[in-house]
């Protein structure tokens, strides 16, 4: 194929009519939420799908027989399972006269984890990924949508996507970075004495809940564990959502194709589980996702989901720990507040150009209190130092 070669746009209604093979070599496997194989646990589970209000319309492009990109594009009738919320723009434009509804939506459903969303395969990348962007606006005015919106992207996409046109946003989430940390104490060297004092408190306290943690992976994890889990799950989704976004046989599915990405720390009492958290294995990060329990009991929840991430990204040599969205409460415990993009477009020209001005204001005042909150945060310097 010459560059001079057409590229073809198409939408695809399940994951299933795109070669795993294909998808996956544009995606590259950085993360793996944006794999054939979690994407498609998510579909054949009824996670997204009819009655979920996440309809799939995978998006590939085509240069001939070849897939040089595609990505995760839904047709979304609400806002839910995003975590860069737009509900604001949503009342607005209604309260306008206008339809918001159905919008479209690059992203990985209900998951507030970072990483490309236009996955150009890397023999293709400035042409495949100015075609995702360029075919999805395209798609998204050819079908009288309100809106397009692709959540959590990279830093480099953010950047190009409004180099052509579209909308940035910047919002911000807490990560912990690894320092090249050989150990937990390592990193423990480099937070104030009061704050190591908290965390080994807290850990202390987490650890004589009367019973025994433990991180599965692979072939540890057994069907049992999936059933404790689901109910964890559903206690945390009930109370936070209303109702659960994933369905049980999600897990189920994850398991078959994905064990060997996951790391179930598991929190045991008297041969019964009591609390647990889900972690996912990328190239790069160890992302927190989801946890639960049955017991309530003093910490339990900042060891399973913070301390045992920070001791599991550095067995593994990873270079972060994404532990999902809000939660200053993170940053005391080591995770420092960090940039997170998306980008945007908008039909109607007046409402784009408001929600513009908008997002400038707002990307000043994120970057106003990232750098607030890190000042704020528990790593030495000569300053707490001298406070401590």
């Amino acid at each position: 194929m010459t560059e001079e070669t057409p590229i073809e746009i198409r939408l695809n209604a399940s994951l299933a009519d795109i070669p795993a093979s294909a998808w996956d070599a544009c995606a590259q496997g950085l993360d793996p939420f944006t794999s054939h194989r979690f994407l498609l646990a998510l579909e054949e589970s009824g996670s997204v799908g009819h009655g979920t209000g996440w309809q799939p319309l995978y998006l590939t492009a085509h240069d001939g027989d070849v897939i040089i990109g595609c990505a995760p594009l839904y047709a979304k009738s609400h806002s839910q399972g995003e975590y860069i919320f737009d509900f604001n723009w949503a009342q607005a434009y209604e309260q306008a006269g206008g339809r918001y509804y159905p919008k479209f939506q690059i992203a990985v459903p209900h998951t507030p984890a970072t990483g490309r969303r236009f996955l150009a395969h890397p023999d293709h990348a400035t042409r495949g990924l100015a075609a995702l962007i360029q075919g999805a606006v395209q798609l998204a005015s050819e079908k009288g949508v309100s809106s397009l919106h692709a959540t959590f992207c990279t830093e480099a996409e953010a950047i190009a996507g409004a180099q052509m046109g579209l909308l940035r946003r910047t919002s911000q989430q807490f990560h912990w970075l690894n320092d090249g940390f050989e150990s937990f104490d390592a990193f423990l060297a480099t937070l104030t004495s009061r704050k190591r004092k908290n965390i080994r408190r807290e850990r202390a306290q987490a650890q004589a809940f009367g019973g025994t943690i433990r991180r599965l992976t692979g072939d540890e994890i057994q069907p049992h564990h999936w059933d404790a889990f689901w109910r964890f799950y559903q206690d945390t989704g009930q109370r936070k959502w209303g109702t659960p976004y994933l369905t049980r046989a999600f897990f189920d599915a994850a398991h078959e194709t994905m064990r060997d990405d996951m790391i179930l720390v598991l929190a045991e009492r008297d041969g019964r589980a009591v609390a647990a958290a889900l972690n996912f294995i990328g190239q790069q990060a160890l992302f927190g996702r989801y946890w639960g329990c049955v017991e309530d009991h003093p910490c339990l929840h900042f060891e399973l989901c913070y301390y045992q991430a920070i001791d599991a990204a550095i067995e593994l040599g990873l270079a972060r720990v994404e532990a999902g969205a809000q939660g200053e409460h993170k940053l005391a415990r080591g995770y420092l507040p960090t940039p997170c993009h998306s980008l945007h477009w908008i039909a109607d020209e007046g409402f784009s150009n408001a929600v513009e001005h908008y997002l400038q204001a707002e990307a000043e005042a994120v970057g106003e209190e990232i750098e607030v909150l890190t000042g704020y945060g528990p790593f030495k310097n000569a300053t707490k130092e001298e406070h401590d």
